[in-house]
């Protein structure tokens, strides 16, 4: 059966051709255009449409194609912020850490980490540290750090490397999954009546016969037809793509963004059996690296690497995944190789440009908001945990770009969609909170949709049926990387189950063999990004 509109779900569903429908009939200019359909732009789109301000999301791919689904699944203050000296940033952030927990509890939670002590002065030099973490976090804390005993760290990671141990340094932060809290971020915004499109690529900027932005020109990738829209202000929300948009608006317009490559390995749970991660303060490249358990499997990373331009589909580097295992085995008493990696993802750090810096690790993630002379709002920078501020900032001041009238945050005590107290332990529904239960009737109505689609992972039909239904998912991708994990968790489970996805994503969109084949080859390109040559 093809999903139409009459399916209600409790909430302003996320239907893409109602949606398309509601922009083609519109006349009047909506309050704000942002472009970008990643954590940025969705945060923007929530903090507006929450203040009653009619909004209108473009996304040249899916939602969180980009970087927001492949960071390493942390909500934190950032320890490597507190080494560079940024307090501000740390406290911001370990504030912001503090009320996504309170607004999206099924999808945030606690997460206890330990810094291995393998030499005399680590003690007391990164258990004073993280005592300032713990003051700087105030009421916003998630629990004291303490010194450990070289016992109780192998009591708690037992895959440790025992060898020169002599403690450890517990401390606490916050763990989430980050396109999952995407699509309840992009429901939020439909809840307050928010217009989302994904698969429109924003193609030209409209200005007026004082040069200044009047709209823009989308075309809608399903059909290929452009289409128009005029808005009293347009928000550059594209992240690492940034400075594309700002090309279309001025043509000589200095780059931004100083594009940085992280890639992440994911192994199986038996590295890290006793869900606590293990945090390395300081690595040969100077960074912050984790090991960190996530949806039974073992996520380790990441890697810092100056890159020359952005992509959808950005690929690892042979030299950052042997870093990321010869770093691992420095830690775990099983080395782990090549072989033993089940999926690898890279994401886009869209940090901003300080000059000229050659080493990215030591630029700030705070975010930027600029204001061209025709008009276009551009947001850059910033990461996952600051979302929210970051979003607050940006509205703001387009209030006072587009002279809209002056209308209060509310997203600092505003529940985000799914939000559910009793869901905040991890579990394979937990990070769809209250909509779980229409997936388990799903499973209740037809069996066969309750069943794995594959043993490895918990993915069944019903979150497929799910993710097409009330999701806006279009394609294969979008629901086996995104809507579900799938794809970042073992990417051979993944392409093993794709064709029963594909058969019934064509059943819910009223599709034809034709297009399971097609998506399965266009799946199949991407999903070797995700995989590792042994």
């Amino acid at each position: 059966m093809a999903t139409g509109d009459s399916a209600d779900y409790g909430f302003w569903k996320l239907n893409r051709p109602a949606f398309l429908r509601r922009v083609l009939e519109r006349r009047s200019p909506w309050d704000l255009a942002i472009v970008g359909g990643g954590a940025t732009g969705i945060g923007a789109a929530v903090d507006a449409a929450a203040r009653g301000y009619e909004v209108v999301v473009l996304e040249q791919s899916d939602f969180g194609k980009g970087t927001s689904s492949r960071s390493t699944k942390l909500v934190h203050g950032g320890v490597r912020y507190l080494q560079q000296g940024n307090l501000s940033l740390v406290i911001e952030a370990l504030k912001e850490r503090g009320l996504l927990f309170q607004n999206a509890p099924h999808l945030v939670h606690d997460l206890p980490f330990v810094v291995p002590n393998y030499q005399w002065w680590e003690a007391p030099f990164y258990g004073l540290g993280l005592k300032v973490y713990d003051l700087l976090a105030g009421k916003f804390g998630f629990g004291r750090s303490v010194l450990l005993s070289r016992e109780e760290v192998l009591d708690r990671i037992p895959t440790l490397e025992r060898d020169g141990l002599r403690g450890g340094v517990l401390y606490h932060d916050g763990q989430f999954d980050d396109s999952r809290l995407l699509v309840n971020l992009a429901q939020t915004a439909a809840d307050h009546r928010a217009c989302l499109l994904n698969y429109s690529p924003v193609t030209k900027l409209l200005k007026d016969a004082e040069g200044l932005i009047s709209g823009l020109e989308f075309r809608d990738e399903e059909t290929g037809l452009e289409h128009r829209l005029s808005a009293r202000c347009v928000i550059n929300a594209t992240g690492a793509f940034s400075d594309g948009l700002r090309r279309q608006d001025e043509p000589d317009a200095e780059p931004m963004i100083a594009p940085s490559q992280g890639v992440h390995i994911v192994l199986d749970g038996s590295y890290l059996p006793r869900r606590t991660a293990i945090m390395v303060p300081h690595t040969r490249d100077g960074r912050v690296m984790f090991a960190i358990p996530w949806q039974g499997h073992t996520l380790v990373g990441t890697t810092d690497t100056p890159i020359t331009s952005p992509s959808l589909e950005p690929r690892p580097m042979a030299g950052e995944i042997d870093f990321l295992l010869e770093t691992a085995a420095g830690y775990l008493t099983r080395r782990p190789s090549r072989a033993d990696i089940l999926s690898v993802f890279t994401g886009i750090r869209p940090l901003v440009k300080a000059g000229s810096v050659a080493n990215t690790s030591s630029l700030s993630r705070e975010h930027t908001i600029t204001i061209s002379k025709s008009g276009l709002l551009s947001v850059v920078g910033g990461k996952w945990t600051t979302y929210r501020k970051m979003a607050e900032d940006c509205i703001e001041q387009a209030i006072v770009l587009a002279r809209l009238e002056e209308r209060p945050c509310v997203t600092r005590e505003l529940h985000i969609h799914g939000w559910h107290r009793d869901a905040t332990e991890p579990g394979s529904l937990a990070g769809y909170g209250s909509d779980a239960q229409f997936i388990k009737s799903l499973e209740a109505e037809r069996h066969d949709l309750a069943e794995p689609l594959h043993a490895a992972l918990p993915v069944t039909g019903a979150q497929v049926v799910w993710a097409v239904r009330a999701e806006m998912a279009r394609t294969l991708d979008d629901v086996l990387a995104r809507r579900t994990r799938a794809l970042f968790l073992n990417v051979r489970a993944a392409q093993a189950m794709a064709p029963a996805a594909a058969r019934l994503m064509a059943q819910e969109l009223g599709k034809d063999e034709a297009w399971e084949q097609q998506q399965l080859s266009a799946f199949e390109k991407i999903a070797d990004g995700f995989s590792v040559a042994y």
